[in-house]
């Protein structure tokens, strides 16, 4: 019989869920609570520290006369604006995992945002590195955002999730490029000298990404069910430590293989949008605001491009499965690559403009795939995984910046090219991935009998399972069937679909 009770309870949630209380659809233009307002706080705090951490290069023609920063100054700010979150995204991932994504995340905001205040008072080129240094520390945010869309929001939908958010948050690259010409322009009118409006300027990006983080605190929800503390205070949710995640995550080389090819599709986007703008000043000739619009579309294209790759990352795996998934990431990643090579080939403005558009695109759908893949690599150490996927996509930018954009050994269009060809190299090792349930880009599974529940409770010692540690994994193993693909997902469908209202 059914359990009467049941049937007559309101619904919990204002978006259908699954066992895990995770949102089964994603409703871009809901604020409900929890799952769309965690959605709308993430993308919207990371793209407040993407402002503030990229809010120096389009004003860097007027700062690089003030500070009197050579070629090699500024390169190194470059490469110290990404460098800091390289760890600090590690050490993220294990702090979701550990305390909850709205703790993490608010907090690091607040610890980062002195450094864009002090920002208006650096005075040399130690100074202006040191500020763009502690401020790309919020970058780490974007790690938080990804482990808090995956807590919230069902397989089927997941990648669209990560992509929105990660893409929409992104954006604040390529807004900033607008944002601070326009501010400093209005400063100028107002009256100030430009060596004085350019240090003005920068209290618009501190005070945003300030806000931003006292509306996650006090909006916020760490998971459908409520806060990890108060969950663990009930009983409800077991508190992991920090030695298990931490094995765990860096033991499983899928994590390892998705940190080097993202290091090739974000750190290739954080690499342009420190450069591009002062590229198309230089080598075209143009005016600053001109320079600025030019370089913030490469930035903008994020509102379309990465939120593409989270939604094509879903709708492959509906028909092929994880499969798909990696399929899709591999061609699209190296065809960015292509067009990186291209882009530097050019010598013309308006091809330029065309071409940086179309890489924009590809190279920022790749990363959406990316963060499709990552939710499914492990349930233990989700934040983990996140965190070093994340700070691989810094580690790339770094790297690249050093090679080919510090100093003057390379000109910009020749470092643009050579980046392309090391896109399409790093994107090869992705035909390294093997799931034994799902299989891989040129193979299926291990076996018939490989079972998602015996690839994520092999995380879980025997003694932790009688404990009931595992039970969270076992409803992730189950919601999570649909990467097997449409035909084998079909022939388990009648026992997935079984009613747990009966008994």
């Amino acid at each position: 019989m059914e359990v009467e009770g049941q049937a007559t309870q309101p619904p919990k949630f204002a978006l259908p869920v699954d066992s895990e209380n995770k949102a089964t659809v994603f409703r871009l233009f809901s604020v409900a609570a929890p799952h769309m307002r965690a959605f709308h706080l993430s993308w919207v705090s990371f793209f407040a520290c993407f402002v503030s951490t990229f809010a120096a290069p389009p004003l860097l023609p007027i700062i690089r006369d003030n500070l009197n920063l050579t070629a090699s100054d500024i390169g190194n700010a470059g490469v110290a604006s990404v460098s800091g979150a390289v760890f600090a995204r590690v050490a993220m991932g294990t702090a979701c995992d550990l305390f909850g994504p709205r703790l993490a995340s608010a907090s690091l905001i607040l610890l980062t945002a002195p450094a864009v205040y002090f920002t208006s008072i650096a005075s040399s080129s130690t100074s202006f590195l040191l500020v763009r240094f502690f401020t790309g520390f919020s970058l780490s945010t974007f790690v938080s955002t990804q482990f808090w869309m995956s807590s919230m929001f069902s397989a089927p939908v997941v990648g669209t999730a990560n992509g929105v958010a990660g893409g929409w948050g992104n954006l604040g690259g390529g807004a900033t490029q607008l944002i601070m010409p326009l501010v400093f322009a209005l400063i100028l009118n107002i009256g100030a000298v430009k060596f004085t409006a350019w240090r003005i300027a920068f209290f618009i990006p501190a005070l945003f990404q300030t806000l931003s983080a006292f509306a996650v605190l006090i909006f916020g929800k760490d998971l459908p069910d409520g806060n990890f503390r108060r969950l663990q205070k009930a009983g409800d949710k077991t508190k992991d430590k920090v030695s298990n995640v931490f094995f765990h995550g860096i033991t499983n080389y899928r994590g390892w293989i998705l940190a080097l090819t993202y290091g090739y599709c974000f750190g290739v986007e954080l690499t342009i949008d420190n450069i591009v703008a002062e590229y198309f000043y230089d080598r075209f000739d143009l005016k600053l605001h001109t320079a600025g619009l030019i370089a913030a579309s490469f930035g903008l294209a994020n509102i379309v491009s990465r939120p593409a790759g989270g939604v094509l990352s879903d709708v492959v795996a509906k028909r092929f499965g994880m499969r798909g998934r990696l399929w899709a990431l591999w061609i699209v990643q190296t065809l960015g690559g292509v067009f990186c090579i291209i882009l530097g080939r050019v010598g013309s403005l308006g091809a330029s403009i065309v071409v940086m558009i179309v890489f924009s695109i590809f190279v920022q759908a790749a990363c959406g795939l990316t963060f499709g893949v990552v939710p499914f690599v492990s349930r233990r150490s989700l934040g983990l995984i996140s965190g070093m996927t994340g700070g691989g996509g810094n580690v790339g930018a770094v790297l690249t910046q050093l090679i080919f954009f510090k100093g003057s050994k390379y000109s910009k269009e020749t470092g643009i090219m050579y980046m392309g060809v090391m896109i399409i190299c790093c994107t090869l090792p992705i035909c390294l991935i093997y799931f034994p349930q799902w299989g891989g880009m040129f193979c299926g599974p291990s076996s018939k009998s490989a079972t998602e529940e015996d690839y994520y409770l092999s995380e879980w010692t025997s003694e932790e399972k009688e404990k009931g540690l595992h039970l969270a994994s076992l409803k992730f193993a189950d919601n999570s069937r649909r990467e097997r693909g449409r035909k084998e997902d079909s022939e388990t469908k009648p026992v997935d679909e079984t009613p747990s209202t009966h008994v």
